[in-house]
């Protein structure tokens, strides 16, 4: 075990117990890796957002720092955690831009809200949610996959160790998923 999986290893068992410090030592140790998985749509490859990865990360950093204690049993679940609250972060601002386009009330500001354009693109990212809820509620495996593949950009080894299945399976419950996702999209007019 390097040095590196031994310090992150003490700092989740820290980061049970409430440890502040260890979150933020955690989240340092960390940050590349989380600038890395950063959802893909900011990095440019379809354009739904314009604000960068850092500040997805950033606003990542301020959602978990408030909570008194996260229970993470390991890197991997870490990162599944994060990659569940990077997509709740980009559903909350994108019905928040929603809202604002159609002349519902604002809710407070968050630190990246200032920093999506493109009002039609935050309605495709809400019905592409909307559909990932509605798998959910039909196979809920193929939900999380979805959301660590797709959302965290955690590859099928990863997520295979997260979620105690094998690769293969997680493979074909990734291509079940996104078939079904393709229909459902197709169905309700939104392909």
């Amino acid at each position: 075990m390097s040095d590196n999986s031994q310090d992150i290893t003490q700092l989740l068992i820290e980061l049970r117990n409430g440890s502040q410090k260890a979150y933020d030592r955690l989240f340092s140790l960390l940050y590349q890796e989380l600038h890395n998985m950063a959802w893909r749509e900011i990095s440019g490859e379809r354009g739904i957002h314009t604000y960068s990865k850092t500040d997805l990360v950033h606003e990542l950093y301020l959602k978990f720092s408030g909570q008194q204690t996260l229970d993470l049993k390991n890197r991997q679940h870490f990162f599944a955690v994060c990659a569940k609250a990077m997509r709740q972060i980009l559903i909350d601002y994108a019905r928040k831009r929603s809202r604002k386009k159609r002349g519902g009330k604002e809710r407070p500001s968050t630190y990246i809200d200032e920093m999506m354009s493109a009002d039609h693109e935050a309605d495709d990212l809400i019905r592409i949610d909307e559909a990932l809820t509605r798998l959910s509620g039909f196979d809920e495996r193929l939900a999380d996959i979805v959301e660590m593949h797709y959302f965290g950009e955690m590859n099928f080894d990863d997520i295979a160790d997260v979620m105690g299945l094998s690769e293969r399976t997680v493979y074909r419950d990734w291509a079940k998923a996104r078939a079904w996702l393709y229909k459902e999209l197709k169905r309700r007019g939104n392909f």
